[in-house]
C-alpha cells in the first residue's frame, strides 16, 4: 500500500468497500512527474452525449454560468444520483478529469453535470466579474437550478483543486442545514489553503506551473477588459510575476477585496470545513508540488467525523496515475477519478434509485 490515511467514521453509516489503497504506476514516481504525466496521459474519445443549459448564479448582476449536462432518461432521471463536478484554475468542463469522471460515472447511471466557473468554456462576455476562489454561491445556485427544474432526489458535488476549493467551502457554509438532497461532497487536491499554495507556486521548482497559469489569467483579463472597458484598466496594474501579486493587483481589486490577504483569508475552505455535516471525501498527495495543507487545517479535515481525509505518498496534483484503480477497473489508471465515484455511490445508495 502506497501512502497513508486518515480513517474515520462519517456521521451516517457509509459502506468502506469503496476505497482500494493507490498504488502508484511504477515509471510515474514524484509528484512533478505524476502531475505533468496525469495532464496528459491519453485517453479514450470522450463521446457521452449532451446537453448544454445556462444557469443565472447572480441575478444582480445577470453572471451566467454554461454547464453541460448529461441526463439517463427522463422517466429515471429525478430518482438517479446526479454528481455534479467543478473544475480547476483555468480549467473547463472539457478538462480532461472532468471528462473521466462524466464517463465512470455515466456508465454508472448516474446523471452528471459538468459546470464551468465564471469566464470559463467560452463565457468570458456572460458576466461583468471575474471568477475567483470565492464563489462558493455559484456552486450553490447551480445546485439549486436542477434540482428545482428537474425534481432531482439525490445530489453529490465535486470538485479538483480550485473547483475542490468551491465545493468544500459550500458544503462547511451549509452547515448543518444542508439541503436533505445534497448527500455528498468530494475535494481532489483541494485548494483549500489559498495563501499557502499560492506562495508555494512561487517556489523555484515550481516557476513552470506558476508562469503557465499566469499567462492564461492574463491573457483572459485582457479580454475581460476589452469586453468591459469600462470596469476594466489593463494598463494600471503594472507588472505581474507571481499568482499572489495577480490576486493582489487583480483579484482583489475588481472582486471586492482589500488585499490578497484577504481574498486568501475570506475564500478558503480552511475556515469553513470544521461546520461540514454531509459525508465529504478530501483527497491529497503529499508530493503535490503546490498545494499545501497546513496543520491547522489538516487537523480540523481529521476530527470532523463527516469527512474522510485520504493523503497519499504520491499521487502529485490532480493526478493520481495507477498501476490499477482497483476490483473490475481493467487498465484503469486514474484512481482518484474512480475513488471518488466509488466513494459516492457508496454514499448515496444505488445509482439506479432504491
Amino acid at each position: 500500500m502506497s501512502g497513508r490515511t486518515e480513517s474515520l467514521a462519517f456521521g451516517r453509516m457509509v459502506p468502506t468497500d469503496w476505497f482500494t489503497p493507490f498504488d502508484p504506476y511504477p515509471l510515474l514516481r514524484g509528484g512533478h512527474v505524476q502531475t505533468l504525466a496525469g495532464n496528459y496521459w491519453r485517453r479514450a474519445s470522450f463521446e457521452v452525449p449532451f446537453e448544454a443549459e445556462i444557469v443565472v448564479v447572480d441575478p444582480a448582476d445577470g453572471s451566467r454560468v454554461l454547464c453541460h449536462c448529461h441526463w439517463q432518461m427522463d422517466a429515471v432521471r429525478a430518482d438517479r444520483l446526479t454528481i455534479l463536478l467543478v473544475h480547476g484554475l483555468e480549467g473547463s468542463s472539457d478538462s480532461r478529469y472532468i471528462q473521466g469522471i462524466t464517463a465512470l460515472a455515466w456508465r454508472a447511471g448516474c446523471n452528471v453535470i459538468r459546470m464551468n466557473m465564471r469566464n470559463c468554456g467560452g463565457t468570458e462576455s456572460w458576466t461583468p466579474t471575474l471568477y475567483h476562489s470565492g464563489l462558493s454561491a455559484d456552486v450553490g445556485a447551480v445546485l439549486r437550478h436542477f434540482v428545482e427544474l428537474y425534481g432531482l432526489g439525490r445530489v453529490a458535488m465535486a470538485g479538483y483543486s480550485m473547483g475542490g476549493n468551491l465545493v468544500l467551502k459550500l458544503a462547511g457554509e451549509l452547515a448543518d442545514q444542508a439541503p436533505e438532497w445534497l448527500v455528498a461532497a468530494v475535494g481532489v487536491s483541494p485548494a483549500a489553503d489559498l495563501a499557502a499554495s499560492a506562495d508555494a507556486l512561487h517556489e523555484p521548482a515550481n516557476r513552470a506551473y506558476e508562469w503557465h497559469f499566469l499567462r492564461n489569467l492574463m491573457g483572459r483579463f485582457r479580454r475581460k477588459a476589452q469586453l468591459f472597458p469600462e470596469i476594466y484598466a489593463p494598463n494600471d496594474v503594472g507588472p505581474v510575476r507571481s499568482i499572489r501579486e495577480f490576486d493582489e493587483k487583480i483579484t482583489a481589486r475588481y472582486s471586492g477585496f482589500s488585499g490578497a490577504d484577504e481574498y486568501y483569508l475570506l475564500s478558503s475552505a480552511a475556515r469553513t470545513i470544521a461546520r461540514v455535516t454531509i459525508p465529504t471525501l478530501v483527497l491529497h498527495a503529499f508530493d503535490d508540488p503546490f498545494i499545501r495543507l497546513t496543520p491547522k487545517t489538516r487537523e480540523a479535515l481529521i476530527v470532523n467525523p463527516a469527512i474522510r481525509l485520504i493523503e497519499t505518498d504520491q499521487g502529485g496534483h490532480c493526478a493520481f496515475l495507477a498501476r490499477g484503480a482497483g476490483k473490475g477497473s481493467g487498465r484503469e489508471r486514474h484512481w482518484a477519478e474512480v475513488t471518488l465515484v466509488r466513494f459516492l455511490l457508496a454514499v448515496a445508495g444505488e445509482a439506479r434509485g432504491s
